[in-house]
């Protein structure tokens, strides 16, 4: 007998609501929730593939433990005596920074992931800490955490209310967004369109969201910044520059305008291929609208000045005004935010409070480039010791970092190495211990990080679907034995570390001032919490602390878990509204138009103005179906547009002796890979791409769908050395390539 229930999406950013069909306890359908408060129906073929998503028979039941060099099957206990076996002697003999944490994409897209990853980087105490942020969006927290003082503090596109949508290196009807979560991204923009208002989007392909805009730039990759800085040198040329009511909250206007003079369109034209007039013509628009909103994504994020081109997108906004006014670019309020703190001066943003051993990368946000991982554990330096072992949770750099090849014998030397994973995938195949967590159906969601990039205030909580299967173990508890294990605490109740956390938090929130539950007993209102489960209790607290919270009984119509929990469809908390200068932390308490790290990069984008690639250049792209390299495995998501091809166009194709569906060897500084052509004038000449997330073809997988079509890695054209200086984040984009054309197999 069939019955429903609603589980929120974690395959995308989107966090669609949906409504599963379910036979016993196996999942058979999905459908959107029309009842969402956020989504309102909205489903993509990720979302209707969740069942087969969460019943892929390759997932791992159990954990495994490395035997005589065989991963084997082992019992939770086994598996994680060998964690605390392998772990500890590293920290004990060579110091905390000799284990590295690597934490992957989907950690954001799971409670456990929001909730212990952290507590794990606490109490290890290791600075060699790599994310899948510096592969995608680290410049966007530099530059937001140099003009804002908060790294985490990004403004995301008024959809439903602008006139105007600049979109760079953005490509929403396939990704379903990124760094702003909007169910129905597509929709939404139609409705931009229905209304009268105006999508430009610059991108070297003619995307399908660039098919629906009224004006396609087709920029050379790379060159992001130098267009925003024209437009930006536009501004105040045509003396377009209007703050509005930001003037009060911003500094550096005219060091600006200083610092941008040689920015000319004429002078940028050349480098970004795009026509002075054109440029001209974007910022005229832009500054005439009635309300806009610049949107920079991947594609402006993953070149050599990432964090200047996010850090323009962000200038636009301001000097046109659009920066938190509806209709422009605003700053979300999450329910499980910290409660708002007064406006005034922070303590700011600082970057390289340390760097890496080996080429001295600085820290960001806490962070050193993935691109380094493999050096920082096979190169030996006179500074610390290398990398010895290694924490992997939901993370496969062996794919979707620089260097595979170099990383994949890398992670084969480390003395431990322990994975959070549900596959035996091209990384966790180097692991002593793998804990595989349940599918998504067995496991509650709530999106701590999507939340505070969300189009629409909102919040939605889903408890698991079904039972936990017999054997399994939750991911919250995994994680939290992995902390446990970790900082020398193995054998303790794993609820030791949500008290822990839950005590931690209460204990400050008493002693500030600003908060709701000053000068009340911690114990009592830990008593007070409701759930059925430690992550539960630790949700109600950051619910009950929020800024929309009850503040244990201060606000009796304040958010809890229990309210939550009564409205399964979500509770809508109204769209976004103006904020500065509340959300600002920066040391003057104003918007920093001009920090001094990004004064001193400019320089380097200025020597861009002269600078032009010769030949082809690389950029990546995305699948409607696809997110990296996670869902490959998954039948319904593979074939049809979802496929490995080398996309060129046909006056490249042409001059180059290539055919469609032929062989094309493709080569770049870290090595090079086969695959098949598929001509396009979809792409501008001189450009070609291929997507990532691909490459299933190593040994000691236990993907077998993937293997079947396992496409090629585009990062091992890579070598690791192009990065964006200020961030650390990958160069994936505007890479040079080289072609030859092979025989095709008989």
């Amino acid at each position: 007998m069939s019955s429903t229930a609603l589980r929120i999406c974690p395959l995308c950013e989107a966090t669609c609501g949906l409504t599963l069909t379910i036979d016993g306890t196996r999942v058979t359908g999905a459908r959107g929730d029309r009842e969402d408060v956020f989504s309102k129906g909205f489903i993509c073929p990720k979302g209707a593939s969740f069942g087969a998503a969460d019943s892929d028979p390759d997932r791992l039941r159990g954990p495994l433990v490395r035997r005589d060099g065989e991963l084997r099957e082992a019992t939770w206990e086994e598996a994680f005596d060998a964690v605390a076996a392998g772990l500890r002697p590293v920290v004990e003999q060579y110091g905390p920074h000799a284990v590295g944490v690597v934490l992957g994409n989907p950690n954001v897209h799971t409670m456990a992931g929001g909730l212990y990853p952290p507590v794990l980087l606490a109490g290890l105490g290791t600075r060699s800490v790599f994310t899948a942020s510096t592969l995608d969006q680290m410049p966007k927290h530099v530059s937001s955490g140099l003009l804002y003082g908060d790294a985490n503090a990004i403004p995301v596109p008024d959809l439903d209310r602008t006139d105007h949508l600049l979109l760079l290196g953005a490509n929403p009807l396939e990704s379903n967004g990124s760094l702003c979560t909007a169910p129905d991204f597509p929709g939404r923009l139609k409705a931009l369109k229905a209304r009268g208002g105006t999508l430009t989007v610059v991108d070297p392909r003619r995307t399908r969201t660039a098919r629906l805009a009224d004006r396609h730039v087709a920029i050379r990759p790379g060159t992001d910044a130098l267009l925003l800085a024209a437009m930006a040198h536009v501004l105040f040329e045509e003396e377009l520059v209007d703050l509005q009511d930001l003037a009060p909250h911003v500094q550096g206007v005219d060091e600006l305008a200083a610092s941008i003079r040689d920015f000319t369109p004429e002078a940028a034209a050349a480098a970004c291929d795009v026509d002075a007039g054109t440029i001209r013509t974007l910022a005229r628009e832009l500054a005439a609208a009635p309300a806009a909103a610049v949107y920079g994504r991947i594609g402006s994020c993953t070149v050599p000045h990432g964090t200047l081109a996010s850090w323009l997108v962000d200038v636009l906004n301001v000097l046109t005004g659009n920066l938190d006014r509806p209709g422009g670019a605003l700053f979300p309020l999450s329910a499980t935010d910290k409660t708002p703190r007064p406006a005034g001066p922070g303590r700011g943003f600082a970057l390289g409070r340390w760097h890496s051993r080996v080429r001295r990368h600085p820290e960001a946000k806490g962070e050193l480039p993935i691109s380094a991982l493999a050096e920082e554990i096979d190169t030996a330096t006179d500074e610390g010791s290398p990398i010895r072992a290694v924490i992997a949770i939901a993370a496969n750099p062996v794919l979707s970092a620089p260097d595979g090849d170099r990383l994949d014998k890398a992670l084969g030397s480390l003395d431990f190495m322990v994975s959070v994973d549900p596959y035996l995938n091209e990384t966790s195949r180097h692991a002593h211990v793998v804990l595989p967590p349940p599918p998504p159906s067995q496991t509650p969601h709530f999106d701590f990080a999507f939340n505070t990039l969300a189009v629409r205030n909102q919040v939605r909580y889903t408890r698991a679907a079904v039972p936990l299967e017999p054997g399994r173990m939750a991911e919250t508890e995994i994680l939290a034995r992995l902390v446990l294990a970790a900082t020398g605490m193995h054998g303790a109740d794993p609820s030791a570390v949500d008290d822990l956390v839950i005590g931690q938090t209460l204990g400050k929130a008493v002693t500030e001032t600003r908060s709701p539950v000053h000068g009340r007993d911690p114990k009592e209102l830990a008593a007070q919490l409701s759930g059925d489960s430690g992550p539960e209790r630790r949700l109600d607290m950051m619910l009950r602390l929020g800024p929309y919270g009850d503040g244990f009984g201060a606000r009796p119509d304040g958010l809890t878990l229990e309210k939550v929990l009564a409205h399964p469809h979500g509770i809508d908390l109204g769209p976004l509204e103006p904020r500065l200068p509340q959300p600002l932390k920066t040391v003057s308490g104003k918007v920093e138009l001009l920090p001094g790290p990004i004064v001193d990069d400019l320089p380097r984008l200025k020597q861009a103005l002269s600078e032009r690639a010769d030949g082809l250049v690389l950029v990546g792209r995305r699948h409607l179906r696809s997110n990296n390299s996670w869902l490959h495995n998954v039948p319904a998501l593979t074939g049809g547009s979802n496929r490995c091809t080398l996309h060129i166009h046909p006056e490249d194709a042409e001059r180059l002796g290539l055919l469609d569906g032929a062989p094309v060897r493709v080569k770049g500084a870290g090595g090079a890979v086969t695959a098949p052509v598929e001509i396009t004038d979809g792409i501008r000449p001189g450009v070609v791409s291929l997507p990532h997330g691909w490459g299933h073809d190593r040994p000691g997988t236990w993907m077998s769908h993937a293997a079947l079509d396992p496409g090629v890695n585009v990062n091992q054209l890579l070598d690791g050395s192009l990065l964006d200086p200020l961030s650390g984040n990958a160069v994936l984009n505007g890479v040079p390539v080289e072609l030859a054309p092979l025989p095709a197999p008989r």
